[in-house]
């Protein structure tokens, strides 16, 4: 596979786990009731997520209701909100960058500087990941917590969210797909940092010395 190929590769895994932060950032399902003792039947589930809550009924009947106060929320709710929505600048930034020096596009002519511009999307897109990795562990932390805690009710127990899931998956193809970009660029340019230099053969003259035009 060339080079150029792996390049569009770790572009289109960088472009997915980007989507799949946006999606994961929206969903409700960070954390949901956990079916637990007496609580195995029950009427309604309730999802808990970044911007709202929901309820959804045992007949199907769902309701949303957005936070009132940003102020009021617990502090891993608020780093959730604030590095989601960084993450998600940050990886337009980076599709930017990337699409701007990739080998495929003839935005910038090839060479050093281009191999940096495609190394910097490239890294961009490993600090998404690792930024969106922050609230993802911290909820998830707080929830198994939550947990096994004994002196926590049965009914206030909650459980991971299909949202966290997808984050860590999108976190997995921002790194993968930012290594990816960062080794293919930093190769090629090994490969063009020394250029092949021709010297034009020397032949000698007619009195035995070599021709001084032979020399550069």
């Amino acid at each position: 596979m060339t080079s150029a190929a792996v390049e569009i590769l770790g572009l289109g895994l960088g472009i997915l786990g980007w989507v799949g932060v946006i999606l994961a950032c929206g969903l409700p399902m960070w954390q949901v009731s956990a079916f637990i003792d007496v609580n195995i039947v029950v009427a309604q589930t309730i999802w808990e997520g970044l911007w709202m809550n929901c309820v959804v009924q045992s007949t199907g009947q769902m309701q949303c209701k957005v936070y009132d106060s940003i102020l009021a929320l617990p502090p891993e709710v608020q780093a959730g909100r604030a590095l989601t929505v960084m993450v998600a600048l940050l990886g337009l930034v980076a599709l930017i960058v990337t699409v701007v020096g990739a080998q495929c596009t003839s935005c910038i002519r090839p060479g050093k500087m281009k191999s940096r511009i495609v190394i910097a999307g490239g890294a961009i897109y490993i600090l998404c990941g690792v930024l969106v990795l922050i609230p993802l562990c911290w909820f998830a932390n707080i929830v198994i917590s939550d947990f096994y805690d004994p002196t926590v009710p049965s009914s206030q127990k909650r459980e991971i969210g299909a949202a966290l899931y997808i984050g860590w998956a999108a976190t997995a193809l921002l790194l993968f797909g930012g290594c990816l970009i960062c080794c293919c660029s930093c190769s090629q340019r090994d490969e063009t940092s020394f250029p092949v230099k021709y010297s034009a053969p020397r032949r000698p003259t007619s009195n035995g010395e070599y021709d001084k035009k032979n020399y550069v």
